[in-house]
């Protein structure tokens, strides 16, 4: 019985993609997203709003929490610095310049307002705490962790499964641009922002019930979809990227990379987000460092095992080849 389930599935996938493959991939994606709207908007119908919505829900965490508001804060006005400076790269080509130096210094310098910010400049808020129990740097070394092991395990499941190729100059490890550690930093720090301020206006608009848990969740699934498409569409723009298959990237690529926020905007959005208040009868205290830094490895180790599973699913081999460090240059080694 199992085993038919499982072919019915993998059977109707297979027919809705090669439907999709009909059509421009524009108006396959925009079906997509239009798809997943409904789907939300249908959710939303069972939801009961708060009868004091207009007093406790917010976007933003609550004053009493205002080490996590003023991150977040933060987090939003440099979302719009970072985005511009790329924008202007892209625009001006001015990667056309670029060697395997010039994507360090910008991605590095890129990366430290966030990276700095807590330890040169802590928020008024917790300048008296000690640097291990500042959010800031909580918030950080959570990001830092799954921005490393993003790169360093699951960029190679993109070459495997989409036969994605960095071609740029670039400092390598593991076959990887080390450029991109940083750069994926203040990406992930802006869409993990974007996702607690999704989850939490769901949390504090709505009344519990399991209504409100399918429609957490489905934002989680379809927020970690979109924010997957984004990525692939904005960095379409860049042509030391490519895909074997834009097709593929756009839709099946957008799901393969959306697996690493179906499990990191929940947890993510859970650090230090209820402190002070009564769960079950007792205090939420303050994640601790140590807490921190094993729930992002769990984090890591569950998305891992999702991206291999999906591998299997796609019945792709998958081999990890890359040595320790070198400096790759296209003119020098070609594509690869």
């Amino acid at each position: 019985v199992h085993c038919h389930s499982f072919f019915s599935i993998h059977l109707a996938m297979s027919q809705i993609l090669d439907l999709l493959k009909q059509l421009p991939i524009e108006l396959a994606m925009a079906g997509i997203l239009v798809g997943i709207c409904v789907v939300m908007g249908a959710i939303s119908l069972t939801l009961t709003v708060r009868p004091d919505y207009l007093t406790v829900q917010s976007w933003l965490p609550p004053k009493s929490n205002a080490a996590k508001r003023e991150f977040e804060v933060f987090s939003l006005y440099y979302t719009a610095a970072w985005i511009g400076v790329f924008a202007l790269v892209i625009l001006w080509q001015t990667y056309e310049h670029f060697n395997a130096d010039s994507y360090m210094i910008l991605c590095v310098s890129l990366a430290l307002p966030f990276l700095l910010q807590p330890i040169l400049f802590p928020f008024r808020a917790e300048k008296a705490l000690p640097l291990f129990l500042r959010y800031s740097f909580k918030a950080n070394v959570w990001i830092a962790i799954f921005s490393f092991v993003g790169n360093y395990w699951y960029t190679h499941y993109f070459y495997a499964v989409l036969k994605a190729r960095y071609t740029f100059p670039a400092h390598r490890l593991n076959d990887v641009p080390i450029a991109l550690f940083f750069a994926t930093h203040f990406y992930f720090c802006t869409y993990h922002t974007f996702s607690n301020i999704i989850l939490r206006r769901i949390e504090t608009r709505y009344l519990p019930g399991w209504s409100r848990t399918v429609f957490f969740w489905a934002a989680v699934v379809a927020f970690s979809y979109f924010t997957g498409f984004m990525e692939t569409l904005t960095i379409s723009g860049f042509p030391y990227y490519s895909f074997e298959d834009r097709f593929m990237a756009m839709t099946l690529g957008s799901a393969f990379y959306g697996i690493y926020f179906l499990v990191s905007f929940p947890v993510f959005y859970r650090l230090d987000e209820k402190i002070g208040q009564h769960v079950e009868g007792a205090v939420v205290a303050p994640h601790s460092l140590f807490q921190t830094v094993f729930e992002a490895l769990g984090t890591c180790m569950l998305v891992l095992i999702l991206l291999d599973a999906a591998r299997l699913y796609l019945g792709i081999p998958f081999n990890m080849s890359g040595v320790a460090y070198y400096v790759y240059q296209p003119a020098v080694y070609g594509a690869q």
